[in-house]
């Protein structure tokens, strides 16, 4: 198994989220800057070597033929939408993310700065988020975010290919969605209400029973289990982002990675098409997608030295969309 790129941190202060497509030409100057995405990193990371400095690249799925020849990530495709009977998940344009974690805003603005400098006008960005810690890892919402992440050599299990795609193994699936919050909706729901939509106590941050926990609540339509009864996992790097005056745009950058992505498009059918079908999730009444897209995270063996870009361009190709409800079979809902 190759080696993973620094995904697992501890939750730092300030991240930021960078995503792009690649211009008519720009596939080259892509390919370079992947392979000195690592250098620019440790360069930025020496000045402050204790602000736990990351940062993570992930490819799309047409993107990946424009870039390498060879094999590509099994499970890699473009971003499912998602139809339900009252809200949308859309997928939305993506070629190249790049989620970059510090705990100064400064170091990871440096390296998105670098990194884009040498990418010119090879790309244009199309989402960019600069996240933050709020409290005690509280969602803009105020509830507590990620407390289901597994941890240790859990965590490792949920986010990395194994032997299943040899020649991919040690690399992980991404999914991002950004949300846009609508806080005077929110803020008018009794607490109690809220605490119903989640699935779990505000302030206390304790998850209901099952025997009083809504079956619409966010929390019950996010754990899915495996034929056999396993929990399945992904880890989730969650940030609060946003302005503050007016109407400007706030609330949450939802990532994840998984060893696969058909366990987040699970979790994601069960809370906009409903489980069952109809049975949304309560949170999004509050909460709407806006951006949706998927991509690969490559080992850094795969970045720095990449396999040949292939000999004659493939155009892009458009986002596949997927309106049914059907299932893939992952299990049932707890």
């Amino acid at each position: 198994m190759g080696t993973g790129q620094h995904i697992l941190t501890r939750k730092t202060p300030s991240a930021m989220f960078l995503v792009m497509t690649i211009d008519d030409g720009g596939e080259d100057a892509v390919r370079e800057a992947l392979t000195g995405l690592s250098g620019i990193v440790t360069t930025v990371s020496s000045r402050v070597p204790e602000a736990t400095l990351s940062a993570v690249v992930g490819i799309g799925s047409a993107a990946w033929d424009r870039l390498f020849s060879g094999p590509r990530p099994a499970e890699l495709h473009p971003f499912i939408e998602l139809t339900g009977e009252v809200h949308t998940a859309p997928s939305t344009p993506g070629d190249i993310l790049l989620h970059i974690k510090s705990d100064r805003q400064d170091l990871a603005f440096e390296v998105g700065r670098l990194w884009t400098a040498s990418l010119g006008d090879a790309v244009t960005t199309v989402d960019e988020v600069h996240g933050f810690r709020y409290f005690d890892m509280r969602d803009l919402i105020g509830f507590v975010d990620g407390t289901e992440n597994p941890t240790g050599d859990d965590a490792v299990a949920a986010i990395l290919v194994d032997a299943e795609d040899p020649d991919f193994a040690g690399g992980s699936y991404v999914a991002i969605q950004r949300y846009v919050t609508d806080f005077t909706s929110w803020n008018a729901l009794p607490v109690p209400d809220q605490e119903a939509a989640i699935g779990r106590s505000k302030v206390e941050n304790i998850e209901f029973d099952d025997d009083v926990k809504p079956t619409n609540s966010h929390i019950a339509l996010n754990v899915i289990e495996d034929a056999n009864g396993e929990e399945l996992d992904i880890v989730r790097d969650n940030m609060p982002y946003g302005d503050i005056a007016g109407d400007r745009e706030k609330g949450t950058l939802f990532i994840a990675y998984s060893k696969t992505p058909a366990i987040t498009e699970q979790m994601l059918r069960n809370m906009f098409i409903g489980e069952p079908e109809g049975n949304h999730d309560r949170l999004l009444d509050f909460t709407t997608a806006v951006t949706g897209t998927q991509f690969f995270a490559p080992t850094t063996e795969f970045l720095d030295d990449p396999p040949p870009a292939p000999d004659t361009q493939i155009p892009q190709t458009p986002a596949a969309t997927d309106t049914s409800d059907g299932s893939l079979g992952i299990g049932r809902l707890r």
